[in-house]
Formats: C-alpha cells, structure tokens, sequence
C-alpha cells in the first residue's frame, strides 16, 4: 500500500510526523515545487518523500491537507479518481452555507472526486495536537472516521491503527459524520474534543 499527503501545511506536516514516528513511507507535495519541499521533508524524517501533487496522487492512499478552497483544483492532477481512497482530513470552517449547496463539506469534496472511496478524517484536531505522540495518558489518541464506502472505512481504521491511534467510525457521513464537519463560522461538536482511549 502506497500513502501520500497532498498539502504540506501545517496539517500535512504533522501527518507526515505521524508517518515518520512509525517508519512508514509517504509521499508529501504542494503547490510548491518538491525541490522547495525536501528540506522540511528531511527534517520529520527520511521516510518523508517530497513529489509532485501529479505523482502523489498515483499512491492507494491519499490524505487531502490541502485548504478547503483548493480541492477544485487538487482534482484536476487526475482524470480519473476511480477506486482511489482519499482520506478527507479538510475543513470548510468560514465557507458560507450557500457555496457549499446544502451539502457538508465532504459530500462536495466527493463530487469533486467522482468515483473516489471517501473517507473524512484526521481533521477534528488541531495541527499541533495532531503531530504529538498519540500514545499518552495511558492510552491513544482517538481519530474519528466517517464514509459511505465500508470498505474503505476499515482500509483507513487499519492505517490510523498503523499509525498509532485509536480509530472510531462515526458511519456515513451525513450521519455521524455531521459532528466532525464544520460549517460556515461554527464548528461540530466533535471537532477540537482530543479524546483517548485506554488500553484495556
């Protein structure tokens, strides 16, 4: 299973510090050009690869870090997004109700990536809580994950299970998956909660 992060703000960095923690490959890309990458890259860690955003989104798994606003766009280095799993880990916080056609923020998301296997996750908690350790308080750091595709759902749990984290579906995403998706100037209530799970 190949992983990418397109975005390398500051979420993309911090995922990629949770990939780095567990020696796991990932591909890392923005805008930028992967040369002006590579020095933050080295510094989380040597499994840390800096690509283009064409060449990231050839992985099996791609986390979208990139603002909200730029998922248009991030859409066009494919022609097809058929079967690719995109962990959706944005949020539309300030992006007026209207704009988004009565939608969450996911389900555009998903339109924009036609036949793509969606899961929201990664996004209820802050960049700087998201590149500590997960392991703490005698337990794991909890990530929500929300998805129309099952299949999916279990593909992306085994991954947050990879890296450390407690995974814990909140099922489809116009369900359980309302309380991790921001809207206009509110946010869900789940969206900042760093929850734990303890090891039995």
């Amino acid at each position: 299973m190949s992983y990418a992060i397109a975005g390398f703000g500051a979420v993309g960095q911090a995922l990629a510090r949770a990939f780095a923690r567990k020696n796991i490959e990932v591909t890392v890309a923005s805008r930028r050009q992967a040369e002006a990458l590579a020095p933050q890259a080295r510094a989380i860690g040597p499994t840390v690869v800096p690509a283009t955003l064409q060449e990231a989104a050839k992985a099996d798994i791609i986390v979208l870090a990139v603002p909200f606003s730029e998922h248009r766009e991030f859409a066009k280095t494919l022609t097809s997004w058929e079967g690719k799993i995109v962990i959706d880990a944005t949020n539309a916080f300030g992006v007026p109700v209207e704009d988004l056609d009565g939608l969450s923020s996911s389900a555009v998301i998903a339109k924009a990536l036609p036949g793509a296997r969606l899961v929201k996750a990664f996004n209820h908690l802050p960049s700087g809580v998201l590149a500590e350790d997960p392991a703490i308080n005698g337990g794991r750091r909890v990530i929500f994950l929300s998805s129309d595709d099952e299949g999916a759902t279990a593909t992306v749990a085994a991954l947050v299970e990879e890296l450390g984290y407690a995974p814990v579906s909140l099922g489809r995403i116009a369900e359980g998956g309302q309380l991790v998706q921001a809207r206009d100037r509110s946010w869900a209530p789940l969206i900042f909660q760093d929850l734990f799970k303890k090891e039995r």
